[in-house]
């Protein structure tokens, strides 16, 4: 979507052929220039080179989205410090060596947007997805924080939870992935019932939000969270 509104996007993620595929697809359908950027963004290292081609590759940088996907679910008791250094190292420090290697060139240009994407599950934890829970409370209390540091030079810091998307997440979560049945028909107008909207979010509600948060319109909005959620969200903020 942001592709179609006319930004040039540098797509990241660590399998090069499905994400020149994905590039591709950018460009077809929306005629916009995208650029890929093979890499792993638990490595310190890859976390640099990400920016740094990104604002190489344009010339410059004004958005940062930190978008990935979530660390193995299952009872906390039962994780070793590696897995929790692979979900810190995922989830939480990805998020911080990003945005601080992007901040110069936010600053450079006058002003700018970081938006992460978390969960729901972070707002309103459910067992077995602890490790997301708990790395997730982390990401919304730096961006927070690091939105009061940057108001001042114009750069905003916001966090999106998504809730119940339609996407093959779901399966993996709470079908097949997650040694239970195949998410069918039925079994999704199901999950749909505990959402007052009635169904399932589509991702491009969440791009969306998205969209208007690195907007001239979306200016004046920092250091929020946003459920978007059809309403499942029981918390009041």
């Amino acid at each position: 979507m942001l592709a179609a509104e006319g930004a040039d996007v540098a797509m990241v993620a660590r399998k090069a052929d499905p994400l020149a595929q994905s590039v591709a697809e950018v460009a077809r359908q929306n005629g916009g220039r995208a650029f890929a950027v093979p890499a792993d963004i638990r490595s310190t290292a890859d976390c640099q080179r990400i920016v740094a081609s990104a604002s190489e590759h344009f010339g410059r940088l004004d958005i940062l989205i930190n978008n990935d996907g979530a660390p193995p679910l299952g009872v906390l008791a039962e994780f070793d410090d590696t897995a929790w250094q692979r979900a810190i190292e995922q989830n939480l420090m990805s998020v911080v060596r990003l945005s601080r290697h992007a901040l110069p060139h936010l600053r450079a240009a006058g002003a700018g947007r970081i938006i992460n994407i978390a969960a729901l599950s972070v707002l309103q934890p459910v067992p077995k997805f602890g490790l997301s829970v708990t790395t997730w409370a982390g990401v919304i209390g730096y961006a927070k924080t690091l939105s009061l540091e940057l108001a001042a030079e114009k750069i905003t810091v916001n966090t999106v939870c998504p809730g119940r998307i339609a996407t093959g997440r779901l399966e993996k979560v709470f079908g097949s992935g997650a040694g239970g049945p195949a998410l069918d028909d039925q079994a999704l107008a199901e999950m749909s019932k505990s959402i007052p909207l009635g169904r399932l979010g589509t991702p491009d509600e969440i791009a969306g939000l998205v969209a208007f948060l690195v907007s001239p319109w979306g200016a004046y909005i920092t250091g929020a969270t946003f459920h978007v959620d059809g309403g499942r969200g029981a918390s009041l903020t």
